[in-house]
């Protein structure tokens, strides 16, 4: 609970927050704190980028060098988590071989990606980005926060020692198997291929630790193997993609051999395998696909999938995919949860806490708390109500969306420029790129 202090200056909404030298008080809108029950005159404190409190607005007074920001009869969220996303125009590995490690989402990772901007304006703060699903191992994934950024540096989310946070992409199923060389043709040959590569890195790793650092005695460097070791030592999460109930059961089967952590992905028939994964202690990651289409192996693929898996007592969350569902719609998944079964705690934690757990990053994000990340979204409603829209979003304390920014509000609703990477970089030419849309269209001379 906050400390009873003196009431500060009222400020407008949208004037300057300085940075926030000073504490900025975000004050009656409704709180929605994952973590506990709504606050319906709520206010949340921030200050240097993290969240100093959030309680009952009537139940405080504030120092007089606090700015207050009047957001009443809006609805104030951490900041959407999404687990699985391509934004940034990821890529991973190439055709040359079924298992990649070694390939990073670090190296091709274009943080001028307009769907970076979309991501924002979908209220979207944290994402993991992955590369594709066409191999067995497609390589590292990256966790990024989206805050304002030049390269992608600006992006990334570290760990301790300075290395940038992310787990390992994997996938099973139909979608690594073509009938060409070194690639496998049918299930049983993809796990057989995976558990030979898991075994040389147990066997990379005996070496390693018998060399005691002896430089002369070390195994040659392989930076997949490393990779592989990481997993094994459960510095880095597999985050898997598999559809299909016997291909989940594989997942599991191989997690379980070489006691990896695995956050499992799409999961269409999660529902006819929920006590297994429960028991397994695995995450899921799921996606709502509200259109007809795609492939056979998602043919049982249910909207209840989420509640089913939340009865088992499973971590849910959801993702978008995008573009499979686009950023710019990720609430709209808590929605149809809810529609089909889900409890609306539980739908909303799967936007935010539940995903910020299987990246490991609970304590910084995915809950309005003290201590944590000022990463929030202020909405125009209800959550859940498909009339709502974001407004503002903010990640560490600064808002880097705005729907009441012409530019921002492109991005949120389309039209020309809103696909282009460069036009946030022609923003100091005044109107120009307006000209040369103008132009393009033939209303310029």
């Amino acid at each position: 609970m906050f400390p009873r202090i003196t009431l500060g200056l009222l400020l407008a909404a949208g004037a300057a927050l300085h940075a926030q030298e000073s504490p900025v008080a975000f004050t009656g809108a409704k709180i929605i704190p994952i973590t506990g029950e709504p606050v319906e005159n709520g206010l949340l404190l921030v200050r240097h980028g993290k969240i100093i409190a959030v309680g009952d607005a009537r139940a405080v007074r504030l120092a007089a060098d606090v700015q207050i920001v009047d957001v009443t009869g809006k609805v104030i969220m951490p900041g959407l988590v999404d687990s699985h996303s391509h934004v940034g125009g990821v890529q991973g590995a190439d055709g040359s071989n079924p298992i990649q490690p070694d390939a990073r989402a670090l190296d091709s990772l274009d943080a001028r990606d307009p769907r970076l901007q979309k991501a924002r304006a979908g209220g979207i703060t944290a994402v993991n980005v992955m590369p594709g699903s066409g191999h067995l191992i497609s390589g590292q994934t990256l966790y990024l926060k989206l805050r304002a950024a030049r390269v992608v540096d600006d992006l990334l989310i570290k760990l301790p020692d300075g290395s940038p946070a992310g787990g390992l992409k994997m996938a099973n199923g139909t979608n690594p198997m073509r009938p060409t060389p070194n690639f496998p043709g049918t299930r049983a040959k993809s796990a057989a291929l995976v558990r030979d590569q898991f075994i040389k890195a147990q066997e990379y790793r005996a070496k390693r630790d018998r060399a005691q650092g002896d430089p002369d005695k070390l195994p040659a460097r392989d930076l997949g193997l490393e990779q592989l070791v990481e997993v094994l030592e459960g510095k880095r999460v597999v985050q898997h993609h598999t559809h299909r109930q016997d291909d989940i059961l594989t997942v599991l089967r191989l997690a379980r051999e070489f006691g990896f952590k695995v956050v499992l992905h799409h999961v269409s028939d999660a529902w006819q395998v929920a006590d297994e994964i429960a028991a397994a202690d695995a995450a899921c990651s799921i996606i709502i696909v509200d259109s007809p289409g795609g492939k056979l192996e998602i043919r049982d693929i249910s909207f209840a999938n989420g509640a089913v898996l939340e009865k088992a007592g499973v971590t849910v969350g959801f993702h978008t995919d995008d573009g499979v569902t686009d950023s710019r719609h990720f609430l709209r998944s808590a929605g149809l949860g809810v529609r089909a079964g889900m409890s609306r705690a539980g739908a909303l934690k799967a936007l935010t806490l539940a995903n910020a757990e299987m990246l490991g990053l609970a304590d910084r994000i995915g809950s309005l708390e003290e201590g944590k990340d000022a990463d929030f979204i202020i909405l125009s409603g209800d959550p859940l109500s498909v009339y709502t829209k974001v407004e503002q979003t903010w990640v560490e304390g600064q808002k880097v969306f705005d729907f009441a920014d012409p530019q921002d509000r492109l991005y949120a609703l389309g039209g020309p420029g809103a696909g282009d990477a460069q036009r946030l970089q022609l923003c100091c030419y005044g109107n120009a790129w307006d000209l040369i849309i103008a132009a393009n269209q033939g209303g310029a001379q």
